[in-house]
């Protein structure tokens, strides 16, 4: 490929949206452009790199016995209303009308149409087990694109859905499918990825995530060097504290002017914040089961505020604290919301609070602990020697706490390290409640009918891509692995107008061409510098210069993840070629 014809210039300058250092890089290197927060071009080195990893993940795919199909991107709604994910919809689901009044699903994934086909295709348990996957575009309205490709709205998934006749086959499947990915991390340079209790959604019994340890990344996994524990921080279950068997002292208001925060209330009493309870407000939308009146429309559903409830010293998992009350959505509530039902932003407890649209919810530990410090829903002034049952009853009792660094391991005790990390797989278990409901059984080998056990597993090939930007880079440009750089070799031309080089270059594209070498020929009439920069830049694991000594059959090769550069003949530069390609593989 000649860059005088290549599409995709290279930037000087970082554009003002790239918030990473990943992100700034493919696009300075022209692999992909922005169309609008969430959405982008992929440009021929985009794509180039993005169809390797396909092939990567396709490779590892077929050798566990998946086959490869392609399902529509937009799906009846009827579809997901029968399988009871239509009304509520995850929250980054696309809706659309035809005029015709049918409505359809623009799906962030395909459970449902997989489903679809196992229950019109699968018949008998001779058929099972069946591994069924796809590489497509996916669109989720992500609420926090950010990253560039680390987290977009559009995106190339890759979806993998396993059919098995029991849940003993279910496990297999689930674990061939975690070591295909580790597999396929592994080739394209990602090797800090590591296996992590995930959030499990609605009708999902076991969630696994893989998560990539990053600096950059947006989320947290914490682990236990001593047992091996690990999850994403937002379930985590760590061991608490065991409160002492203090007797109820009688409440006490007390006056505390200036102290809506935890920090400033425990210096004003003169307490540690171990003995304070922190309140936090959300609003949220949850089922009529837990004790919210049907909503006007028969959806069964009602937006309320939920008063969270955590020992000072700790925080809030809104995975927890969702999971806690079956919440569809969850955000933070304003103070308006807060007064109207009857508490003081600032200076809020549960004490003499009833409304119909509050959920109180208390940690277990501030449920445990005799004599908390909270608020007196009036401002300026908190209560003394708060206790649960006495004094207030939550609605909910309930693990809601975030852990912390070095909270002790639930499994070992074990300090728990919290690291920043980025999802880059997932790995689900359904419950056969979920296929049963969609009709999706077999007859077994006994004669009885009984519903198909489903895993989707899920990887985001463009999220690869990012994080091997954020991982594989200095300060000159990307460095990318051999498996998935757009082109093996950047054959740069330091004059154009020299005939001698112009010959030598032309004979040494067309011979490394022909030997399956994939070249990038930088023929451009640019100064050498810029040449060399945009090298830097691109990324490509070998450099071939052609200088001045050209005449001599002589160029210069040299590795881009460093090392120093070797003046080598014509002849014999192949063989150098393939060995520093396989060390930068």
């Amino acid at each position: 490929m000649r860059m005088s014809q290549h599409f995709g210039e290279t930037l000087r300058k970082p554009p003002a949206e790239a918030d990473s250092p990943g992100y700034e890089l493919l696009l300075r290197a022209g692999y992909i452009r922005p169309l609008a927060p969430g959405l982008f071009s992929y440009l021929p080195l985009g794509l180039r790199s993005l169809r390797k990893i396909e092939e990567i993940l396709r490779e590892e795919l077929d050798g566990i016995g998946g086959q490869e199909i392609a399902m529509p991107v937009v799906q009846p709604a009827a579809l997901w209303a029968e399988s009871g994910r239509l009304d509520p919809a995850p929250r980054e689901t696309a809706k659309l009308h035809e005029q015709e009044g049918r409505r359809w699903v623009i799906g962030p994934s395909h459970e449902q149409v997989a489903v679809d086909l196992v229950r019109s295709n699968v018949k008998s348990y001779r058929q099972l087990p069946v591994i069924l996957y796809q590489i497509q575009t996916t669109f989720r309205d992500e609420a926090r694109a950010r990253g560039g490709l680390l987290r977009a709205r559009e995106f190339t998934l890759l979806a993998s859905y396993s059919f098995d006749r029991d849940h003993a086959g279910l496990e297999i499947s689930h674990r061939r499918h975690r070591e295909a990915f580790l597999r396929a991390f592994e080739h394209v340079g990602l090797r800090d990825v590591l296996a992590a209790r995930g959030d499990s959604a609605a009708g999902e019994s076991v969630s696994e995530e893989l998560m990539l340890l990053l600096p950059t990344g947006d989320d947290r996994v914490a682990r236990c060097r001593g047992c091996g524990y690990a999850a994403n921080w937002r379930i985590t279950r760590f061991a608490k504290p065991v409160p002492t068997g203090e007797r109820p002292a009688a409440l006490e208001k007390v006056a505390t002017p200036g102290t809506e925060s935890i920090a400033s209330l425990a210096e004003y009493l003169g307490v540690p914040t171990t003995r304070t309870a922190k309140v936090v407000f959300f609003k949220a939308t949850v089922p009529e089961s837990k004790g919210v009146p049907q909503a006007a429309d028969g959806s069964g559903e009602r937006e309320v505020v939920v008063m969270a409830l955590v020992r000072g010293d700790m925080e809030v998992s809104e995975a927890k604290l969702r999971a806690a009350v079956a919440a569809r959505s969850l955000r933070p509530a304003e103070a308006a919301a807060i007064r109207a039902v009857g508490a003081e932003p600032g200076y809020a407890s549960p004490i003499g609070l009833a409304s119909a649209a509050l959920i109180v919810v208390a940690d277990d530990v501030v449920a445990r602990t005799a004599n908390l410090i909270s608020g007196a829903n009036e401002q300026g002034y908190h209560y003394r020697n708060v206790n649960h049952g006495r004094d207030y009853r939550a609605d909910v009792v309930a693990d809601i706490a975030a852990v912390a660094p070095d909270a002790p391991c639930e499994e070992c005790g074990s300090p728990l390290t919290v690291e920043p990390c980025l999802e880059v797989g997932s790995l689900h278990r359904f419950e056969e409640s979920y296929t049963a409901r969609l009709g999706a059984t077999y007859q077994a080998e006994d004669g009885s009918v009984r519903a198909v056990s489903m895993g989707s597993f899920g990887v985001g090939v463009g999220r690869i891509l990012g994080c091997i930007a954020e991982t594989h880079r200095d300060e000159s440009g990307l460095r990318l692995p051999s498996s998935v750089a757009p082109f093996d070799i950047h054959l740069v031309q330091v004059q154009m107008k020299d005939e001698t080089q112009s010959e030598v270059a032309s004979g040494l594209h067309d011979q490394l061409t022909e030997a399956g070498w994939e070249v990038l020929w930088d023929d451009r009439d640019e100064r050498p510098g810029s040449k060399f920069a945009d090298a830097e830049l691109v990324g490509c694991p070998v450099r071939v210069t052609v200088g001045k000594r050209a005449g001599e059959d002589v160029v210069e090769v040299q590795a881009r993840s460093g090392g120093d550069s070797q003046d080598i003949a014509v002849a014999e530069c192949a063989t150098l070629i393939q060995r520093l390609w396989e060390v930068a593989g």
